[in-house]
């Protein structure tokens, strides 16, 4: 039967800054939202491996990002901006958010290249059940 499901939905509000960086780390996670939430809260930490797919749609994330700053920057030297400033703090933002959940990745990946596991400080993205 459509709209029947078998398990209960949660649901909670946020506010909009908590839910642009919510949303930002599950991009970089690679996750479907639903299982970045369930891991989130049932170990309080996120595993996050590196995929080749994750790892190319942050590169091309950063990629749009780079593109559209020199876009903004050509208007800027221009003086034909064509960007509000309430568009400019949106921009900002969601960069912000982006940006730290990306180096909220590395963090959990650092163990890669200093050759130490990093599972179980606090605040890790990688925790002991990596399912």
């Amino acid at each position: 039967m459509p709209g029947v499901h078998k398990n209960p939905t949660i649901s909670f509000r946020i506010s909009d800054y908590e839910r642009r960086e919510i949303e930002a780390k599950i991009k970089a996670s690679g996750m479907r939202k639903k299982d970045y939430f369930i891991r989130s809260c049932i170990y309080n930490r996120v595993c996050v491996v590196g995929k080749k797919e994750t790892v190319y749609m942050l590169v091309e994330e950063l990629q749009k990002m780079q593109e559209y700053l020199h876009q903004l920057h050509e208007q800027i030297l221009a003086e034909d901006i064509q960007i509000t400033s309430a568009e400019i703090q949106e921009l900002q933002l969601d960069y912000e958010y982006m940006l730290k959940a990306i180096l909220w990745m590395l963090e959990g990946a650092r163990y890669l290249w200093e050759g130490k596991s990093t599972a179980g400080k606090e605040g890790d993205n990688c925790g002991g059940n990596k399912s």
